[in-house]
């Protein structure tokens, strides 16, 4: 604390340089940006040691820009775009090295008494977590690392646990085991369900005003929230025979906008085919035409090949309308690009302990987490390499469960398992 507040103050001091001190100092600031842009970051911290109008000047968000593109979880996705334009550059940089050494303080946030599938989101200092037929809303404290007890707010409406949701458009949209859509608005008490499928519906998305849904009934459907209806868009017969399995888990890939005309990519993972079907593909991606005169789909390709029987997909995350990843039964990991070979993936992790992986999570650059279905192992991985960096059993032996669900920033990770909601907090580890 004593270092973060020295720091502080030494960036309120003037930006004047040293009256004194090498012919460096007196060089033109960009030229001075030019050469410390060739340090790493030992040698800037040491060249911040020097004086304080050098502290000043290395801590300039330039400097360490290239430096957090290459770290861990620094707010940087591939492209190089900021996702956290408001925090200095520096200070993600350090926190960036816990991530990287596995350095965190585990905590609970929340506890519950009966076993539960939960999910949940984030949004803002808001964490919304499914409990049974209920989602609730919590505010996190300044700290990140707890919760107000009290929840903000509770959302109803199914007759059935909760499956599914996400958050589009201050919106809820859930899905429930009683095979029925909800939309709940944040910031009001108006809900309203939609009867989508006979059977429950495992997920659910919402892309450019499109709902998606995939559910245990073998189907999976589009709808367009049209003035006020739910109008279905992509049907089982649009789509096509469909393969027999545990169920459809999807999501939506990039809205394109031409004209009237809305088109995406929808990237449908279904469960385990079974014994005797071995390499069926379990992960298809189909172009859906979204405008009301067609309404129809088409298949695209199958991703992948050879996968061994019950290989079924239990999470997708699309990171640009043609690269996904996917996680499943078979242990594995793929990272696939539409662009290149669909027949192949690009890369791919393997579990070490051949466990289930239940769902995973990116940051859009070089960090991808995974939660696993025994003892609630949270590994993080480096895409750039093939071995984890770090595991993290949430639970012990006699309460073992999967990571149902989780969700992370660039300080805390957050994981959903049956009687417990974790924090891994790599801001104060």
């Amino acid at each position: 604390m004593a270092a973060a507040a020295e720091e502080e103050a030494a960036t309120r001091e003037p930006a004047g340089r040293p009256a004194a001190g090498p012919a460096l100092w007196r060089l033109p600031e960009e030229l001075l940006l030019l050469i410390c842009s060739y340090l790493d970051m030992q040698a800037l911290g040491r060249l911040a040691q020097v004086c304080r109008w050098l502290r000043r000047f290395t801590s300039c968000d330039l400097l360490w820009r290239r430096i957090a593109r290459a770290s861990l979880n620094s707010g940087f996705t591939r492209l190089g775009t900021d996702l956290m334009p408001s925090v200095p550059v520096k200070e993600r940089v350090k926190v960036s090295q816990n991530w990287k050494l596995g350095h965190c303080r585990e905590g609970i946030l929340l506890k519950w008494r009966c076993s539960q599938m939960p999910w949940m989101q984030l949004e803002g200092d808001s964490l919304y977590i499914s409990q049974a037929n209920f989602i609730l809303a919590y505010q996190f404290r300044p700290d990140g690392a707890s919760l107000n007890r009290r929840p903000l707010g509770v959302f109803a409406g199914h007759d059935e646990d909760v499956c599914h949701f996400v958050l589009a458009n201050s919106h809820i949209i859930s899905a429930g085991g009683d095979g029925k859509i909800g939309i709940h608005k944040i910031h009001s008490t108006f809900t309203v369900k939609y009867s989508a499928h006979e059977q429950e519906v495992n997920c659910v998305d919402c892309k450019g005003g499109i709902i998606v849904s995939g559910s245990r009934d073998r189907t999976a459907k589009l709808f367009r929230d049209r003035d006020g209806l739910l109008w279905a868009l992509l049907t089982p017969k649009n789509l096509g025979p469909q393969q027999e399995g545990r169920g459809w888990r999807e999501q939506a890939g990039a809205q394109r906008a031409g004209g009237c005309d809305h088109r995406g990519v929808l990237a449908l993972g279904r469960g385990p085919a079974g014994p005797g079907t071995p390499g069926t593909s379990p992960l298809s991606c189909f172009l859906s035409d979204f405008s009301p005169q067609t309404q129809s789909g088409q298949l695209m390709t199958h991703l992948g090949s050879d996968f061994p029987p019950g290989a079924g997909v239990l999470d997708v995350m699309y990171e640009s309308p043609f690269t996904l990843l996917s996680c499943g039964y078979d242990t594995y990991v793929r990272y696939w690009d539409l662009r290149t070979s669909v027949r192949k993936c690009v890369m791919e992790w393997e579990e070490p302990h051949d466990s289930t992986l239940y769902c995973l999570q990116t940051d859009g650059n070089h960090l991808l987490a995974t939660g696993s279905s025994y003892y609630g192992v949270v590994r993080l991985w480096d895409r750039r390499q093939r071995a984890c960096l770090h595991a993290f059993p949430l639970t012990s032996t006699p309460l073992s469960s999967p990571v149902y669900c989780l969700r992370f920033t660039t300080k805390h990770l957050y994981a959903a398992l049956s009687y417990n909601l974790h924090v891994l907090d790599f801001q104060n580890p």
